[in-house]
């Protein structure tokens, strides 16, 4: 592997200049005001796989926004690793938290990444992780060492759930055989510990609409007369959990598959500094599920969280008014055994139940996916850990995330083949909120470390 060593050296800059550049597309996929950039970023991706090599690029459209495919094959006999990942991004919001404009990436030093880190919407999650395979191939194709047939299968809809990816996958099952799927859309427990996602929790989000009075009221001439909607959605949300922070949706807990107390202790084998944790997160204390650690309650458990919730009036100054509506966006993060569709229809029926009769309830389920574990004595699995290992000087760690990759399962469903997730960021690299960023360290290191799974997979020595 010299000759790759060499080439990156010689054009580690461009690399990184090259996803600045993507960086600075707002391919919002959730925004339609975002449209035009999201198909400008599918049109980038595209021909950054053209001119690294890809054969048969195209960008196809869907219902929703493009996703871009390219393939390379060396060898029909060859084993056919297909890389997928994601080239839109959550929203900015809200911008004023942000230190340096999301879509105007910079390169600063962090606690955690003293050698620099980018920041921008998108550099972690999942533009800088995907463009790392880009990066890869181009150094394995142009220095002769691609040891097996790669696919490219980028898409638009992450961040919306992926809405037409099984539609698209169903449609192209022969142009999408492959052997394994490699992602890199997850995190390593630090840059001195790596480690590999074995274990993803599903996802069950859900919007509820609580209506009182049929329009927005006087809160003096009608105050304490009527339901006030918003009072009434956060005392409802409130008792979603009970004392030990339980979740109190009737059923939600019986198809929970129980995790061995030898897995919990390899569980808790994993560095964790609570100290640190709390003080990254300016935090007296952790909070969570009784009986159960920092780590197992972000891996084995299942939640029930608020992400968005608002009514009434927000603007400047005061408005005293009593709302018609309230709505809030709440999200339940899955484990083995629970299924997304049974989980929204005990949420449904557990709301409406507890709504007093003063207002009316509309629950309305968005998105979901099922929870996943990887198994471990796979051959992805083996060659990801020997990569790993190479790379970083030391053995990757097994470690469930608590995050949800839906794709996941339906590959499995549709394609018929494992998914291995082998991602270079941290959890404190802000994803999803303000201030997102990606370590050069994680950027480089998962450009070094993917061409040795390709070797180690191929069966390579």
């Amino acid at each position: 592997m010299a000759d790759l060593k060499s080439y990156f050296e010689t054009h580690k800059t461009r690399f990184l200049n090259e996803l600045l550049d993507l960086l600075r597309i707002p391919s919002v996929s959730a925004d339609p005001r975002f449209a035009g950039d999201v198909k400008r970023m599918a049109e980038a991706t595209a021909e950054h796989l053209r001119l690294v090599g890809a054969d048969n690029v195209e960008v196809f459209q869907t219902a929703g926004h493009p996703i871009v495919y390219g393939e390379k094959i060396i060898d029909p006999k060859a084993p056919t690793v297909l890389v997928y990942g994601h080239y839109d991004v959550q929203p900015a919001d809200p911008l004023e938290l942000w230190e340096s404009p999301p879509f105007e990436p910079v390169v600063k030093k962090t606690k955690n990444h003293p050698d620099g880190a980018i920041f921008a919407r998108g550099a972690c999650d999942d533009k800088g992780q995907f463009f790392m395979h880009v990066k890869a191939f181009e150094m394995m194709f142009r220095n002769n060492e691609l040891p097996c047939n790669v696919k490219f299968m980028i898409e638009g809809e992450e961040e919306v759930g992926s809405r037409n990816l099984e539609t698209f996958c169903l449609a192209n099952k022969k142009k999408l055989a492959c052997n394994v799927v490699l992602v890199s859309d997850t995190s390593i427990i630090a840059n001195d510990t790596p480690s590999l996602t074995v274990g993803l929790r599903g996802l069950c989000y859900m919007e509820v609409e609580v209506t009182g009075p049929n329009r927005d009221l006087h809160s003096g001439v009608y105050g304490g007369a009527v339901a006030n909607p918003i009072n009434v959605l956060c005392q409802m949300i409130g008792s979603l959990h009970d004392k030990k922070r339980r979740i109190t949706v009737a059923g939600f807990y019986d198809d929970v598959l129980k995790v061995s107390t030898k897995e919990r202790k390899m569980m808790n084998n994993a560095p964790f500094d609570e100290k640190a944790y709390t003080s990254d997160l300016k935090i007296k204390e952790v909070m969570g599920e009784k009986g159960y650690t920092t780590i197992e309650r972000t891996g084995i458990r299942p939640t029930l969280d608020v992400n968005g919730i608002w009514g009434g009036y927000t603007g400047e100054g005061a408005k005293t008014v009593l709302p018609s509506k309230a709505f809030a966006k709440i999200s339940m993060r899955l484990v083995p055994g629970q299924e997304p569709k049974k989980i929204a229809k005990l949420f449904q029926k557990h709301f409406e139940t507890i709504a007093p009769k003063g207002v009316q309830v509309k629950v309305t389920e968005h998105h979901g996916g099922h929870p996943v574990v990887i198994p471990t004595n796979s051959a992805e699995y083996r060659a990801a850990e020997k990569a790993m290992e190479k790379a970083f000087g030391k053995k990757p760690l097994p470690q469930r995330g608590g995050g949800s990759i839906p794709i996941v399962a339906m590959f499995k469903d549709v394609l018929g083949v494992n998914t291995m997730l082998m991602g270079f960021g941290l959890d404190s690299d802000d994803i999803h909120s303000p201030n997102e960023h990606f370590g050069l360290f994680n950027y480089y290191k998962g450009i070094e470390t993917i061409p040795l799974f390709y070797k180690y997979y191929s069966g390579k020595k």
